[in-house]
């Protein structure tokens, strides 16, 4: 579950009054979702999903990336929706490692249970289940049951969630997720709406049906990310070994080098990383060359060619971690982008 984009921020720091979704509970948001002003909105945004709903109908088109063991999954983005990928997919052995994303993840558990490694503990979700994971927020995520999981998800971006809090919610700041898993089989249902609109082409109904969720869910279990507070010495000296790492991509130094280079030593130097960014630097590099890896497939470059340009060895190496991290391979993640 990655999206595009440089992974620059460090993870948000974990206290009382935060949850493991980085993001602070705010009074008059969640707390005051069952005020007459939130009534009013959802009473009026229910009967505008029934139009579009019924407009699209069905269930979404099967998948075309098929998998051994029952697997499949379509990663793509819809022109009509800027700001938005959408995953439909059924795992069973696939695991995602340790990444995170530049935007926010809505994902609606269709069937099965997925089970979600998050930094202050793992969380499973089953059918009617709705994880929602905040920008840069480290997380894993695996089968909880024998039969895998299915769901389908949105990944919309930062500036697409800000339009919507600041429209529809009272929430000061940059609009987060204080809860990462709810159960709520309207939200899934709404979300399955959005991913049936937009393979139908009803770029009407799609947009209303992901406008809808998306302030749904703020206003039952928004908050505020937490103002960043002046860095200590070891948050430095990760930043800016995050920084020598996103600059050397194909040509990575050691870890000695890299603490070398820095001024400490290797140990501290993965301390201080894992600290601020929920995983440590090999990890990171990775997540990072996928990355940039996705912005190069977007604008049509080809596997072979982005492998080497982002430091795997070849297009192989490249196909494994990109599968492992994104969810599917690169060339249909580039095929699901052609047009969009």
């Amino acid at each position: 579950m990655c999206r595009t984009g440089a992974p620059g921020r460090a993870a948000p720091e974990h206290n009382d009054a935060m949850t493991g979704n980085g993001a602070e509970a705010t009074e008059g948001t969640a707390g005051t979702a069952g005020s007459q002003r939130a009534e009013d909105a959802e009473s009026a945004e229910s009967v505008v999903a029934a139009d579009a709903e019924a407009a699209v109908g069905g269930s979404p088109a099967p998948a075309r990336t098929g998998r051994k063991g029952g697997e499949w999954a379509r990663h793509w983005r819809y022109a009509e929706l800027p700001g938005l990928d959408l995953l439909r997919a059924r795992y069973v052995r696939h695991a995602f490692p340790r990444h995170s994303h530049d935007g926010y993840v809505l994902a609606a558990v269709t069937g099965g249970v997925e089970r979600v490694g998050l930094p202050d503990g793992v969380t499973d979700a089953g059918h009617g289940g709705i994880v929602m994971i905040n920008p840069e927020v480290p997380h894993t995520a695996q089968a909880g049951a024998p039969e895998g999981w299915a769901y389908s998800t949105l990944y919309p971006s930062e500036q697409l969630v800000a339009a919507i809090a600041a429209e529809t919610t009272g929430l000061t700041g940059t609009a987060a997720f204080a809860e990462t898993l709810t159960d709520d089989a309207h939200a899934v249902h709404l979300i399955n709406g959005v991913h049936r609109a937009a393979e139908k082409g009803n770029a009407l109904a799609a947009d209303s049906l992901l406008r809808i969720v998306v302030a749904r869910l703020l206003r039952r279990h928004g908050g505020t990310l937490p103002v960043r507070t002046p860095q200590a010495a070891g948050a430095r000296t990760a930043e800016r070994a995050r920084a020598l790492l996103e600059s050397r991509l194909t040509a990575p130094p050691t870890l000695e080098q890299l603490a070398q280079e820095l001024g400490t030593s290797p140990f501290a130097l993965l301390r201080a990383f894992k600290n601020a960014y929920g995983m440590p630097p090999h990890a990171w590099l990775t997540d990072a060359r996928i990355r940039r890896a996705r912005l190069l497939l977007e604008a049509g470059t080809a596997p072979a060619e982005t492998a080497v340009a982002v430091g795997f060895t070849d297009q192989p190496h490249l196909n494994r971690h990109f599968t492992r991290i994104v969810g599917v391979p690169p060339g249909a993640y580039r095929r699901g982008r052609a047009g969009a």
